[in-house]
Formats: structure tokens, sequence, C-alpha cells
């Protein structure tokens, strides 16, 4: 069998967490940045190639790695010839840009895995599965918060562009809050201080409710912080048979108030694995890939995610819900 040929498209600090897990993986790994590359190839073993279309040419895989604006046309580049993309979150900066991308793929006849990593944080995982295995009832509502020191580069703080709170940060506990409820049908968002002239300022809140379809209530919190501020999550789904919630600040587990059996005392789940939730993502999507079977994470997740974070930023401008159809998520 051959070895996996990869290319990374992007040398940011994101990209070290991708290069561990292919070199876990056993994958030959292809590296081209504007700035950074070098280092990542010495690190990691990689080849260094100065040209993007190059690297598509050299490689089965292309992991999309870069700032959030250049996601859509580097995905579809590697698209166009033939290559399987993994793209981290955003898909693209906006619902409409990500939608011809997964159109593109469908068309192609190539696989395409948006990144979204938290599906694969075992606390996370494990409040999924107690959700479908019933046992925390009828859900009705959510609670979720991310906050961490802001970033240190420029594109972060450009709304139009694909940076911005909500579209970068709040954009996996969206993801989740879709992943655990299913699709949003509108979206409040506020935002304090508010962007001005493009500019997203620091430190910021924002706070989003989502309305899904089926009546759970989702209130999601997200923050960047001063710098030095250590970064923290915590989510808690309440139902009317139990809640289970995980605070990072607290401990590494997830935890379930619920109605106990007559022989349990107890309930706490086993710890988090040790593994990587990124080496998890990937060797799920490279179990997709080899088996033709599906991913934990759709194409069309990817999609909605983007879109209820842009209706967010709807929702701040006119400071009224946002109201999502069909066609806007392309559920």
């Amino acid at each position: 069998m051959s070895t996996l040929r990869v290319g990374l498209i992007g040398a940011g600090g994101i990209s070290r967490v991708h290069a561990d897990a292919w070199r876990a993986l056993g994958a030959e790994g292809s590296v081209t940045s504007l700035v950074g590359a070098a280092a990542i190839a010495q690190e990691y073993g990689f080849r260094e190639i100065a040209d993007v279309d190059e690297l598509i040419d050299a490689v089965d895989i292309v992991d999309i790695v870069t700032p959030s604006s250049t996601h859509a046309d580097l995905a579809l580049r590697a698209i166009a010839r033939g290559r399987t993309v993994i793209c981290e979150k955003p898909l693209a900066s906006t619902a409409a840009e990500a939608r011809v991308v997964v159109a593109a793929a469908e068309a192609a006849g190539v696989r395409l895995f948006p990144a979204h990593v938290v599906r694969y944080f075992g606390e996370y995982a494990r409040i999924k599965q107690a959700i479908d295995d019933g046992r925390l009832g009828t859900i009705a509502v959510q609670r979720f918060s991310r906050a961490g020191s802001a970033p240190q580069t420029p594109w972060f703080f450009r709304e139009s562009t694909g940076g911005g709170l909500i579209r970068d940060l709040m954009i996996h506990d969206i993801d989740q809050a879709i992943w655990f409820a299913g699709p949003v049908a509108s979206v409040y968002a506020v935002q304090n201080p508010p962007t001005i002239d493009d500019v997203v300022p620091a430190p910021v809140t924002s706070h989003v409710v989502l309305t899904h379809r089926n009546g759970v209530i989702s209130q999601l919190h997200a923050s960047w912080v001063a710098p030095g501020m250590p970064f923290r999550t915590s989510v808690e789904v309440s139902g009317s048979a139990g809640r289970m919630r995980h605070d990072s600040a607290e401990d590494r587990t997830a935890r379930t108030d619920a109605v106990l059996t007559d022989a349990a005392t107890d309930y706490l789940p086993p710890m988090s694995p040790q593994e990587s939730p990124y080496f998890a993502e990937i060797a799920d999507f490279l179990d997709a890939l080899a088996t033709g079977g599906p991913s934990r994470i759709p194409p069309a997740d990817g999609v909605e995610a983007v879109a209820v974070a842009e209706a967010a930023y709807a929702s701040i401008a006119t400071g009224a819900p946002v109201a999502l159809t069909d066609q806007e998520v392309s559920r």
C-alpha cells in the first residue's frame, strides 16, 4: 500500500496540531505558506513547496489551515484538480461561498471534510451520545461558553473577510449546538463593544441565542479577553430527564445530574482519552475516505455553521432576530 501524500496549506499555529496528526498517521507531508513553511517542514519532516498549485498537484489530500478568507478559493483550486480536501473552520467566509465549495466537490466526485474539531472532544461526544440515547429526555435548553486571549494576527479582527469573534471562535459552539439539537430557525445576537469600520475591538464579548426548529433554545457566549488570560470552555445541556455539563476550568470530565437507578449511587463518565481530538478528527476523515462512508462532519454541516454565524452578524446589525430557511442553510 502506498504512503498517503498530504499537503498542508498554511503554517500558522493550527498547522502544528494538524501536522502532529499526519505524522502520527504515517503520512508523507508537504507544506506551503507565505510565511513559516520552512519551520514546519523542518520540525515535522515535511517537504517545503513554494507554490500552492505545485503542492496540490503533488499530493492526494489538501489540508487547508490558512486565514478564513482564503478557505473557499483554496478548496475550489484543490477540488478542480480532483483532490480530497480537509478545511479548517469556517468552511468559507459566507454561506453562499460555502455552498459553492460543497457543490463543486459533489460535481467533481471528491470528498470534502469541514474540520470542526470540538465534535471529537470526549466531553462533547459523550453529551451527544447521551442526547441520542435519550438519557436526558426531551432537550429544552443548551448553554455554551468559550473565552480566551484575543489573537494577535490582524486578519482575525476584519469581520468582512472572514474574521470576527462569532465566525472564528463562537463557530465551534454554533456547530455543537446544531449537532446536539438540529437545525436553527432563528438567531438573535449582540456584541459589546461593537465592530466599527469593519474592525472588531478587543477585548470583546458576544451573546447569541439560537431557537432550533424543534423548540430547543441554545444560549452561546464567546469572549476574546486580555492577553495572558487562560482559555476556558463550558457546555450544559438540560432536558426533561436530566442535565449534563462540562467546564474545562473545573476538571476534565463531563458530569451528569440525572435520575439514578436503584442500584446506582452516582454517575461519573470516564476521563477524556489522551488522544488528541485533532488526531481523532483526521483519523475519522481517513476512515470515511477509505470506506466511502460518512464522517462525523458532513459538508452540509459546515455550510450550516457558516449560515448561522452570518445570521448572527445580520442580527447584530439590525438589532432584531434573523430567521433561517432551508435554502439559506442548504439542509
